[in-house]
């Protein structure tokens, strides 16, 4: 289920939700630095992530699914935000270089019907940023935030899913080491956590950031060829079953002293 778009505009302008888009969003900058000659799409509510290529991109559109509903982006200038279908975007095929998914997937009824209608817009080659909750993590434990809603993934089902939809996944990265709890404390020590978290390879990371490129071909799996005996028809002629009729006598069967018509013969 959709998580309410005000209640995720509510959380990203809270102090854990301020913090929360600065550590997503370095995470994202550090597979993307820029987006220079690139067409944008963000999809679910990715707005907190694309406002750092607004002037490097030649394009950004962000699609919002109706079932969570939409806000008007950026506040200032010209509205670039949508209320979509999530299967049935309003794009031509190929019309997109990169595409950044945040409260999205974990939400869908068919993360891969998602997944290919994104696969559908964009260019060959194109690019995705997938931001997902950790099945492993402790965002998901608490639902007082928009990364405890929906279905979490972990690492080998996330890979599964781009599989699955075309996708190789080819960069991984980790975030929200921090415990979702909105104290002073820890929100200062934020980016120890993350540090420490990163640096140690730690399994309790919040969301996972992968990044994706668009296959043009499933790949085909080259199987033996097994050779199968061949049945041939085999004609053998078919023996006539016995009788067990008393048989007839022949002609050469006369009694003794008989000739064939069952006369007497004369004795010699």
């Amino acid at each position: 289920m959709d998580v309410d778009v005000v209640e995720l505009r509510d959380f990203y302008a809270s102090p854990l939700g301020t913090v929360a888009r600065r550590l997503v969003a370095k995470a994202v900058e550090r597979i993307w630095p820029d987006a220079r000659g690139h067409t944008m799409l963000g999809f679910g509510y990715a707005v907190p992530y694309l406002s750092a290529y607004r002037n490097s991109a030649d394009r950004i559109v962000t699609f919002m699914p109706a079932a969570q509903g939409a806000v008007h982006w950026p506040r200032r200038g010209p509205n670039a935000a949508a209320l979509v279908d999530k299967t049935s975007l309003p794009l031509q095929i190929g019309s997109i270089d990169r595409a950044i998914l945040a409260h999205a997937l974990e939400t869908a009824d068919s993360p891969l019907a998602l997944m290919e209608e994104i696969w559908r817009v964009l260019t060959p080659g194109g690019r995705i940023i997938v931001i997902v909750p950790n099945r492993r993590g402790l965002w998901t434990r608490m639902d007082t935030t928009p990364f405890g809603q929906g279905q979490p993934f972990s690492r080998s089902q996330l890979a599964r899913l781009m599989q699955a939809s075309l996708f190789s996944a080819e960069t991984w990265g980790e975030a929200l080491y921090i415990p979702p709890v909105p104290r002073r404390l820890a929100l200062r020590s934020a980016v120890a956590w993350e540090r420490i978290g990163a640096g140690l390879s730690l399994p309790f990371a919040g969301v996972h950031v992968m990044e994706a490129v668009k296959q043009l071909y499933r790949p085909v799996v080259a199987r033996e060829l097994r050779k199968s005996a061949r049945i041939a028809p085999v004609f053998v002629p078919a023996h006539p079953a016995q009788s067990t009729l008393p048989r007839r006598a022949a002609p050469h069967d006369s009694p003794a002293g008989c000739d064939a018509t069952g006369l007497s013969a004369p004795l010699t």
